[in-house]
């Protein structure tokens, strides 16, 4: 049973399943939850933000929604208990959305006890979660500390090492191409190579190097957008692992050693680096999903991680093949837009289960389905998107 998100009724779908599937909805959970906090800040715009605001409104929470001057009519603002127009020195619409200055400043004249980032914007800004904490404002999402060592990817390597999660062969912090080439040669790297932002992520910032010829031009490219796109230039090489397949393993942690998988999505429909199409869960032979996922736990229980999030790997065969290769590449400490076909395919309502883990529930007191090993839930279908 495959099932495009948002394309069907509920009734129609449920008609369509297997007798003995079942899948658990969320209810309104505002009589037998209790949380530090009662109100909301819902830091972004857009579906995500209208998201956010229907799991808090099921849960009892009150919501306040941020603005630029330009949305001022848009869905998410009508979707809040109270909206505050948020500015910024900088022009244009996005800017006010990016100053953390003015979404503090929101959330305390709000009186708000909670931010939830979303996704982009700042949800993945260590600077942004440390100073809600400073501020006394419970971030939706990791510890600072935590953001920046996931989101310096050279150091995220490195944990992945230490968790004995597989890597490809790569280089710290190169500063020229020159030192990239020695360095290739010097530990028998051989092309193709891809030069990645170190600090980046979403598909920005990758050069790959298929000849020496290339080498130069492409560590100027990468350093130029790394720096434009994420302000900082800082980049290193990896191999290149070519035809592979991008896995990503969705993950639920509560900070205290107990982590959880909500099986994975196979996303390796992409058109220049930016997901098109994914599928949850993937056609994966059962021991190659055990192996994957048992790694995305391993590397989560190591790094104090609060919240969901998502480990991406690229495998290098076929996805039925059981002993495939498959390699870590980062870490998404945040929800992601595709967070939907997991919550078809498991029954769990992840943004609520955001709530709860900043609440501080541990993950026996989340009340998931279960699943086998680490799973959190069980698999009932398909789900597009």
């Amino acid at each position: 049973m495959v099932k495009a998100v948002g394309a069907m009724r509920l009734g129609r779908l449920l008609k369509q399943l297997p007798t003995k599937c079942v899948i658990i909805r969320g209810v309104r959970l505002n009589s037998n939850v209790s949380l530090p906090f009662n109100k909301v800040l819902i830091a972004n715009r857009g579906e995500i933000a209208v998201r956010v605001a229907r799991g808090c409104h099921d849960m009892g929470l009150e919501t306040v929604g941020i603005y630029a001057k330009e949305d001022a009519g848009s869905l998410h603002v009508q979707k809040v208990t109270e909206a505050i127009e948020v500015k910024s020195a900088k022009p244009g619409p996005i800017a006010p959305y990016l100053d953390i200055g003015s979404v503090v400043a929101a959330a305390k004249q709000a009186g708000a006890g909670a931010v939830h980032p979303g996704y982009g914007f700042l949800s993945e800004s260590a600077e942004f979660s440390a100073e809600c904490a400073r501020n006394g404002i419970k971030f939706i999402g990791p510890k600072a500390e935590t953001i920046a060592l996931l989101g310096d990817k050279v150091r995220a390597r490195e944990l992945a090492e230490a968790s004995q999660v597989p890597i490809l062969r790569g280089s710290p912090f190169m500063e020229t191409a020159e030192q990239a080439q020695q360095y290739r040669l010097d530990h028998n790297i051989d092309l193709p190579i891809i030069f990645k932002a170190a600090f980046g992520g979403g598909g920005r910032g990758m050069r790959l190097v298929t000849k020496e010829s290339e080498l130069a031009s492409a560590f100027k490219s990468c350093t130029s957008e790394a720096l434009t796109a994420f302000g900082n230039g800082a980049v290193f090489f990896e191999e290149f692992l070519q035809e592979a397949r991008h896995i990503e393993v969705q993950i639920v942690s509560d900070g205290r050693g107990g982590v959880v998988h909500l099986f994975e999505r196979d996303c390796s429909v992409q058109i220049r680096n930016q997901k098109v199409v994914e599928v949850a869960p993937a056609r994966m032979h059962p021991d190659l999903r055990q192996r994957i996922t048992d790694c995305a736990v391993r590397l989560i229980q190591n790094c104090e991680y609060q919240g969901v999030g998502t480990v991406e790997f690229m495998v290098a065969d076929e996805l039925t093949n059981p002993d495939a290769k498959f390699i870590f590449m980062e870490v998404n400490p945040r929800i992601q837009v595709e967070h939907t076909i997991t919550e078809e395919v498991t029954g769990v309502d992840i943004v609520k289960t955001q709530l709860k883990l900043a609440g501080g529930y541990s993950i026996a007191e989340l009340g998931l389905p279960g699943g086998e090993g680490h799973a959190g839930s069980r698999i009932c279908g398909t789900a597009i998107q």
